[in-house]
């Protein structure tokens, strides 16, 4: 049988929240000013990887800091981290990282929003 509406909309609000708190560290660790410089130092960076001195130097903050930053950025998925020896090289790497669960989750939720525009419903057009 096809599902009702209701059903339909239920089951993509249920994807939504279910990615949101999948989610939800890496969320949590961007909405900090700290990491977010961190972040676009990385991103200005080699693609090999710095390591926490040439953070430090390029955003000022204390080594200390950035190791608790940096810290927070890889449990939540963010940024990626290679070891040569006894050196870390800390790097952002697209296919690595949370970065695609969270553009594939802002283009399921702009979808959903486009079909509430357009159809008065959160379901897709066609069904």
């Amino acid at each position: 049988r096809k599902m009702t509406r209701e059903e339909l909309c239920k089951v993509r609000t249920q994807h939504i929240a279910e990615s949101f708190k999948q989610l939800q560290p890496a969320f949590m660790a961007l909405g900090d000013e700290t990491r977010q410089q961190i972040i676009m130092t990385l991103l200005t960076s080699d693609h090999n990887g710095i390591r926490v001195g040439e953070i430090t130097s390029k955003t000022h903050l204390s080594r200390p800091a950035v190791s608790h930053h940096l810290k927070t950025l890889r449990d939540a998925g963010i940024v990626n981290m290679r070891r040569e020896g006894t050196m870390n090289y800390y790097y952002v790497d697209a296919d690595e990282s949370q970065w695609k669960q969270m553009m594939e989750l802002a283009e399921y939720v702009y979808e959903v929003a486009r079909d509430i525009s357009e159809n008065g419903s959160c379901r897709k057009k066609e069904e």
